[in-house]
């Protein structure tokens, strides 16, 4: 079995490469659970996971494509959420979105980026947006 925490943000185009990214990933394995997690910085509003459109979007790609999936969420800093819920569900692989950066900023990744591939010991899978 194949087990992978899909991070997403509310970016749509972002989270369509994510989700193209693990659907060819699973494409092969005969069992793939995905727990997608989002972690909301600020959320006055009390939104839950379910009514973020990316999330959203991403589930029932994945289902369709019939891979078991879990939606998940939490509060406070990404990159630490990230990585408490790759340890706590012992995940095969991280996925994580990386951004279009300017050519001297392609030297570093986003800061959450960089702080889950530099804290974790898993395989990190970082998209770009299907944009580019």
């Amino acid at each position: 079995m194949v087990r992978v925490l899909l991070a997403l943000d509310d970016d749509v185009p972002q989270s369509h490469a994510q989700t193209n990214a693990i659907e060819a990933m699973v494409e092969g394995a005969s069992d793939a659970e995905v727990y997608i997690l989002h972690v909301f910085v600020d959320n006055p509003e009390g939104a839950s996971v379910q009514q973020v459109e990316a999330v959203r979007e991403a589930s029932d790609r994945l289902e369709s494509a019939g891979v078991g999936v879990e939606l998940l969420e939490a509060s406070g800093s990404p990159s630490d959420e990230i990585l408490q819920h790759a340890d706590e569900l012992d995940v095969d692989q991280i996925c994580v979105g990386g951004r279009k950066r300017s050519p001297a900023g392609k030297a570093l990744f986003g800061s959450v980026t960089q702080d889950v591939i530099l804290g974790t010991h898993r395989p990190v899978l970082v998209c770009g947006s299907s944009d580019e």
